[in-house]
């Protein structure tokens, strides 16, 4: 485990302490460099296909990214305190076959996040190519770029978590100075004062900055499942505020991208509106870039698929090892699930053209993580960051009871404070032409399943576990012995 080039064997299971020699700045690198890509620009791009300016677009952009890094922070404090995933740890809060729930939505989100990776870094490259080699672009080069990212991706992941933070310290630094690049490439011609086509005051405006706000926010809220995947090799004395500052100033990096996204968009859709009118921002950006800058873009392309791609996948193959522990090894499960997303790329590129409805199958996705992530956080504070670690893994193990057995595995206040929560928060989803919830026109068209999900599950949880509180064994010592006092107090 201490070289790049061996293959991961660790599963689940506690990382040894000799081993956990990661620190807060790795995790950085992974988070910004899973982030730093053409995924995070075409996010950042939405503000203008939704007709704001370039101004309302900045501040849209800046609430999203900096509420949603708020949210995250605390889900990388879970893999340095139990040295396990994230999954896993939600046994604590769900039962240890409650955790199923959080592998799930890993195995959904990192399917969802990896297949638009790899389409949209694949189209940049082939673009790229084609205006810099005269490559045709055709189902054939296509299929290659994406085949050939897949395969990459799969081989990183498989290698395992070193290898990953090789990979994503290259990124950070090449990705971030090429997007750096693209204000030399595109400076001239760029307009602060762009307009846009909804203004303040006029119709259907706060449903556009909500709605790129929401979208911006579901980029950190994504990465929530799967801290753990990376912090669990992080010393467990590592201060808090420290892990949760890295997990912040990676957000903040990625501001980087989400405004190269905003900023070029501005210009395709003064320069070349047809690709905005047509929702193609990769189209659109290679058509006003200079010449000089395809190579680049190509760059960015290669390189942000891979760092995006490799922090989606490995997180999914290390669940499915969890949930089938006596079946599938890490590397086994990486491969598996990798061959199936590949497979699911290129069905849904090729021949049902899902890359819109892979688009809201994420936000949809995430509408259900969220609450998950507000459970977790609650559970973190109210217990004190107290866990009994080993008694997380009775479900890998293949046994039963211990700490987090709960009612036969499951724990009714995490699972009734979540599954209430997902579902209302679904009925309030508003992506018009794309789906809308039974609720989603209750705001005046404004999309606020990501507050009414969050808010509810925040508010059901803390419910519940005032109403029915655990024993007092769950509690961190202190907490346990001021439980027991105030007990003695009330004469029970």
């Amino acid at each position: 485990m201490s070289h790049s080039s061996g293959i991961e064997t660790n599963g689940v299971e506690q990382i040894p302490d000799n081993q956990r020699d990661a620190s807060p700045l790795d995790l950085f690198r992974l988070i910004f460099g899973g982030a730093n890509t053409f995924a995070t620009a075409v996010l950042g791009s939405f503000p203008v296909l939704f007709g704001l300016s370039f101004q309302a677009g900045v501040w849209a952009i800046l609430l999203g990214v900096g509420v949603g890094a708020l949210i995250l922070s605390p889900m990388g404090l879970f893999g340095a305190l139990n040295g396990t995933n994230n999954a896993v740890s939600s046994g604590a809060h769900f039962g240890v076959h409650g955790r199923i729930v959080g592998s799930f939505l890993s195995l959904l989100t990192a399917v969802a996040f990896f297949s638009l990776s790899v389409w949209s870094s694949g189209d940049a490259l082939v673009g790229g190519a084609k205006r810099l080699a005269g490559l045709p672009e055709t189902d054939l080069t296509l299929g290659l770029a994406y085949g050939l990212f897949a395969v990459l991706v799969l081989i990183v992941c498989i290698h395992g978590f070193r290898f990953m933070l090789w990979v994503n310290k290259i990124a950070v630094w090449a990705s971030s100075l090429l997007f750096l690049l693209g204000i030399l490439a595109f400076a001239g011609p760029f307009d602060a004062g762009f307009a846009g086509s909804v203004n303040l005051g006029q119709p259907g405006f706060w449903a556009a900055f909500i709605g790129s706000a929401l979208l911006a926010m579901s980029n950190p809220v994504s990465f929530g499942a799967f801290l753990g995947d990376w912090s669990r090799y992080i010393p467990r004395e590592t201060s808090k505020a420290r892990i949760m500052l890295a997990v912040i100033a990676a957000q903040v990096g990625t501001l980087i991208p989400f405004l190269f996204g905003l900023c070029t968009a501005t210009l395709v859709a003064t320069q070349a509106p047809q690709y905005i009118e047509a929702n193609n921002y990769v189209g659109g950006l290679l058509a006003v870039a200079p010449t000089w800058f395809f190579l680049p873009v190509c760059l960015i392309a290669v390189i942000g698929g891979m760092s995006t791609g490799t922090t989606a996948l490995y997180g999914t193959g290390l669940d499915m090892s969890s949930v089938f522990p006596r079946l599938l090894s890490r590397a086994g499960a990486t491969l598996l699930i990798g061959v199936a997303a590949i497979a699911f790329i290129f069905i849904g590129r090729f021949t049902f053209n899902l890359v819109q409805s892979v688009s809201t199958f994420a936000v949809l996705i995430i509408t259900c993580t969220s609450p998950w992530m507000v459970i977790m956080i609650l559970g973190l504070i109210t217990r004190r960051g107290f866990y009994h670690a080993d008694d997380l893994q009775v479900f890998t193990r293949g046994e039963r009871g211990g700490h987090y057995w709960f009612h036969h595995g499951w724990n009714w206040r995490g699972m009734g404070a979540w599954i209430p929560s997902a579902i209302i928060g679904l009925c309030f989803v508003n992506l018009p032409g794309q789906f809308v919830g039974s609720l989603g026109e209750l705001a005046g068209g404004i999309d606020i399943s990501l507050p009414i999900t969050l808010g509810l599950a925040a508010v059901l949880y803390l419910a519940l576990i005032n109403i029915f509180p655990s024993p007092p064994r769950y509690m961190a010592p202190r907490a346990r012995a001021g439980y027991f006092a105030n007990q003695r107090r009330k004469g029970r």
